[in-house]
């Protein structure tokens, strides 16, 4: 049997529009850890003035899903199958927002990932657990 084929980051395609469009940026990238953040800002703002649940999700799911490619062969894709988040506390337009993805379950068919969502000061603001599909490249 041969040891599962994971990617380096000058593999990785390149980040949606959407997610340059919040400004996420990436510390690290690695199979077993990817580390993303961005800075909130009012654009992300819901109506009681703190980071939409939205794009807190949208941080959430970016950093599951490179973390499905970091762990996935250059062949494949991955489609989040499904998210669910448990949201603690508010982030604060001005504060930083931090995604930290780690594997719970890397299989050939489905993996699985726990991203853990902070603000600046530490906190946890809220925990996501995600399953992406694996896909195969048709051309």
């Amino acid at each position: 049997m041969s040891a599962r084929r994971t990617r380096t980051v000058e593999e990785l395609p390149p980040q949606s529009p959407f997610s340059e469009t919040l400004g996420i940026n990436f510390e690290i990238c690695t199979p077993g850890e990817v580390v993303c953040r961005m800075l909130v800002t009012e654009e992300m703002a819901n109506r009681n003035g703190v980071l939409h649940g939205g794009a807190l999700m949208t941080l959430a799911d970016t950093a599951g899903g490179t973390a499905a490619f970091m762990n996935s062969g250059p062949e494949m894709s991955n489609a989040t199958v499904e998210a669910k988040t448990n949201f603690i506390r508010p982030v604060r337009v001005g504060d930083i927002a931090t995604a930290r993805s780690t594997p719970v379950h890397v299989g050939g068919t489905t993996q699985v990932f726990q991203v853990t969502l902070t603000r600046g000061d530490g906190k946890v603001v809220g925990i996501t657990t995600q399953t992406h599909l694996l896909l195969s490249w048709k051309g």
